[in-house]
């Protein structure tokens, strides 16, 4: 059995507006280092409501989940902050790159607000990053100046800089063309494949999750199948 990165267990969640509903219904399962795992179903399933208790950022629900062995339970605000900047990075649908600010200060931002390296430091290892997803070249432009699927490849060197447990995506390719929705999967499955980097990804793009290494299928809060590919 693999090393476990991330816990869900017995994860139940409501909405309340006005009158209280259950969105989320007893969530189980766990994700070992290495797995590409995406998560899929329609919309409104509650898979991003998932996805925001995953990452730490909706502490309201019962039940428990733990990173790296450890549980966020009862955890400050300040500490699950610390989590998500150590251990978890982020990959959206709309890609939240700063366009004042170059390339490469965009990527380095997570980086210099951890505090762990040097500022000299932090700008080789993102450098390193835009060489290795192949926009080194884009480094000193502003992000506004970059093409849809560009802007995404920058927002995965953002996720990578923090050298995280786990990237975690919410729909990736959700606003890309076929042709860089495919970039896009080849980098997460060449970051899994050579690096051994753990991915969870919601996506309602069913071409994407058949390709991941596991497939989490959700309806109505439910998880209704976990399947190996």
């Amino acid at each position: 059995m693999g090393e476990i990165v991330l816990q869900a267990s017995h994860i139940h969640k409501y909405f309340e507006d006005p009158v209280k509903v259950k969105v989320l219904h007893d969530i189980n399962f766990s994700i070992n280092k290495g797995e590409f795992v995406s998560i899929t179903g329609k919309s409104g399933c509650g898979k991003s409501t998932l996805l925001y208790i995953l990452s730490t950022m909706d502490t309201e629900f019962e039940g428990d989940l733990s990173i790296n062995g450890v549980s966020t339970h009862l955890k400050s605000e300040e500490e699950l902050a610390t989590i998500r900047n150590e251990k978890i990075g982020f990959v959206f649908q709309f890609h939240y790159l700063l366009n004042e600010f170059t390339v490469l200060k965009n990527v380095m931002l997570p980086a210099l607000k951890l505090g762990k390296l040097s500022p000299v430091k932090i700008e080789q290892n993102a450098m390193l990053h835009l060489e290795n997803l192949g926009i080194r070249d884009k480094a000193f432009k502003k992000a506004n100046q970059l093409s849809g699927g560009e802007k995404q490849r920058v927002a995965i060197a953002r996720a990578l800089i923090n050298d995280p447990l786990i990237i975690m995506g919410d729909e990736p390719t959700g606003n890309l063309d076929n042709k860089n929705s495919q970039i896009v999967y080849d980098i997460f499955n060449s970051l899994c494949e050579k690096y051994n980097q753990t991915l969870l990804i919601v996506t309602h793009d069913k071409s994407f999750a058949s390709h991941t290494h596991r497939i989490i299928t959700m309806n109505d809060g439910i998880i209704i199948s976990d399947s190996p590919k």
